[in-house]
Parts: structure tokens; sequence; C-alpha cells
């Protein structure tokens, strides 16, 4: 049989591996009972994940230093890290503090190693936790997602697994197309992209609290969590017409930062001031209800682009619902736009012609 030829990196999947990103996805989940360690490699053997090329060759580099994924065989010990003991000998320390604390140590020390396809399972065994590590080079949070869910059952037939919605690129745009439309896309689209342009070349936020600085990926790293019980945002959603989900998580992230602002930050901000950050907008085409058709024409991979979201610090009793308010407003024209598929185009075009490390430096890099 004549030898496999190796698969390139995708321009975005290159982004990913250069030195100053190192991309690497931590996901925790936590189980109530205790985990059954003898079935957990079976399983693993047995399920889709070594079905997907990616997930079973290593990313290698030609002499110029072009990366390719290259087949290999999969040795499911390397990848299952078990720890037997507690994280932490002190017995007020929760289970989650425990793990939070396990993932920001992984995150500020731990790389994935090169020598085996880029991908870890970690069993907390006494925390009754596992870790996925997967490099975002691998696939993006759509793909990962149905990937990861392949592992699990469905409680009312544990024969099946999970099924996800499809996430289509059409539910960013309108369904209907009028002339009105039509020109509100084209303006949008303008604007944003002309925003983008201006703040890779010159305009910057102002520092703040939350701009980090030289040298933040050396500082020591902290992960905390919070909970939001989704019947609760599901009322805040029905209180703003026609606002969805992201809406009401995007103006809890708006409302937070302006009280964290008006607490940490050294300098005064003034009543209305930009921060600018930046979110990643799916550009799949098709429905990942499955994965068990590896040939299908769904495309693997990362395919998203980017689209800029601002937030305005608000420092002096600002209602929380009007932060969904707003929230809501500059979403829809953002999902009036095309900045999205400007900016994949863009960044594909770039790494294509110039290299990955002419893309991250051209990115726009704000709070």
């Amino acid at each position: 049989m004549a030898a496999e030829i190796d698969e390139p990196v995708t321009p975005a999947g290159r982004l990913f591996l250069q030195p100053q990103i190192d991309q690497v996805i931590n996901c925790a989940m936590a189980s109530e009972h205790e985990i059954p360690l003898d079935s957990i490699k079976p399983e693993i053997q047995n399920s889709l994940l070594l079905v997907h090329p990616k997930f079973r060759s290593l990313m290698v580099r030609d002499s110029v230093g072009r990366e390719y994924w290259r087949r290999t065989e999969v040795d499911v010990d390397r990848h299952l890290i078990f720890i037997h003991r507690r994280l932490s000998e002190d017995p007020s320390v929760s289970d989650e503090d425990a793990v939070n604390d396990y993932l920001a140590d992984l995150s500020n020390s731990s790389p994935l190693p090169a020598d085996k396809p880029l991908w870890e399972i970690h069993i907390l065994v006494a925390h009754k936790s596992a870790v996925f590590r997967v490099h975002h080079a691998l696939g993006d949070g759509v793909y990962l997602m149905a990937m990861l869910l392949s592992f699990c059952r469905r409680i009312d037939d544990p024969s099946q697994t999970p099924s996800i919605r499809g996430v289509d690129t059409s539910s960013f745009m309108p369904r209907r197309w009028t002339v009105p439309t039509l020109v509100k896309i084209v303006w949008f689209t303008v604007i944003y992209v002309l925003e983008i342009a201006l703040r890779i070349l010159w305009r910057r936020d102002r520092r703040t609290a939350v701009s980090g600085g030289d040298g933040v990926e050396l500082w020591p790293r902290k992960l905390a969590t919070a909970r939001f019980r989704l019947d609760d945002m599901k009322t805040v959603k029905r209180a703003v017409p026609n606002s969805t989900i992201n809406d009401v998580l995007f103006g809890i992230l708006s409302s937070g930062i302006s009280r964290y602002l008006n607490i940490r930050s050294s300098k005064a901000l003034k009543e209305g001031e930009r921060i600018t950050g930046a979110t990643m907008v799916n550009l799949r085409q098709q429905y990942l209800s499955s994965l068990k058709d590896h040939h299908a024409s769904t495309q693997h991979g990362n395919r998203f682009g980017v689209i800029l979201l601002p937030i305005y610090y608000h420092g002096h009793g600002l209602n929380p619902l009007d932060s969904v308010k707003r929230a809501k407003a500059m979403i829809d024209k953002k999902k009036l736009s095309l900045e999205a598929l400007f900016t994949y185009v863009v960044s594909l075009l770039v790494t294509c012609f110039f290299g990955a490390k002419v893309d991250f430096i051209i990115a726009p890099r704000d709070s």
C-alpha cells in the first residue's frame, strides 16, 4: 500500500501553532459518581476520536518550517494521564477550586508534547473529574464540541450519543434579502472593515486594568468560575424583545467589566469610554449532527472569522438591563455585516502568501 502523503496544516491551524500563541483548549468535566477507570481506554479505542485523521497525526515541520499532519499509530496509554491523589492537601479547598488551580497551572506551564498527536485526557480520580486537552490547530469549537459529545450517551437511550444542532453561517445573516437589507449589509461591512484596518494600523485603546502588558504570558494565572442559571438568563432574555442568550451573555460581560474597572482601574475612566474585545464567529456551511463519516463533505479543522465587540465603560449605577439592550443593538448590526467573512479571507490570504508569523503580527490585539 502506498505511503500516505502529509496533509498541510490549514492557515488558521498554523496561526494557532505559532510560539507566541500555541493555543491549547482545556475543557474540564465533572461527574457525580466515581469514574469507571477500567472502561476509559476501551471506550477511547472504540470512539470516533481515533477515526478522524488529525487526532491520529503528528504535527511535523519541513526544512522551511511549514507545518504538516503526518499519520501515526496512536498509543492511547500516552494520551491518558491518571492522577489519583487529591490536588490540594487543604481540606477546605473544594473540588472545583482544586480543578481550577490545576487548569491554571496547565495553561501556563504544560504545552502538549509534539512527539504524539496533540491531545490528552487527564483523569483526576479523587475529584471525579476529567480534563480534555486539545490543541486548537485540530479544529474550532463547534467541531471539537461535536467530537467531545461523541464520548457521551443520552440519558433516555444510553445506546445513542447526543446530537449537536448544526451551526450554519446563515444564522449570522438575514433570512430574507431585501433592498434595504442589502444596503445595510454593504454599509455595516464597510464601516466595520475600516474599523478593523484602523485598529491594526493605528488606533489603540487606552490602557486599563484589563489590558495586560509586556510579558503577560509569564504572569501567574488564576482560574475562577461563575455560574449563571439558564432559567435566569431566559428570564432576562424575555425582558428584552427579540434578544438572544448571546445578547444576555455579552450584556453580563459588559456590566461586569465596568464594575471591575470601577474598582480596580488605577486611573479614572471617562464615562462611555470604549474597550475593544474580539470574538470568533463560526463560518461552517454544513451541519455537524454526525461525525461518523469522516470522509463527508463537512470541513474539519478551523473555519471561523473574527469580529470586534466594543464594551463601553459605565461606572455610575447603570441598569444591567440597559447593558443587554445595548449589546443586542450592537450585535444586530454585526449580524448585518460581512466582517467575520472578511477577516477569515484576509487571514487566509496573508497566511498563505506571507506566513502565519505575519498574520499574528498584524492581528488586532486590543483589550
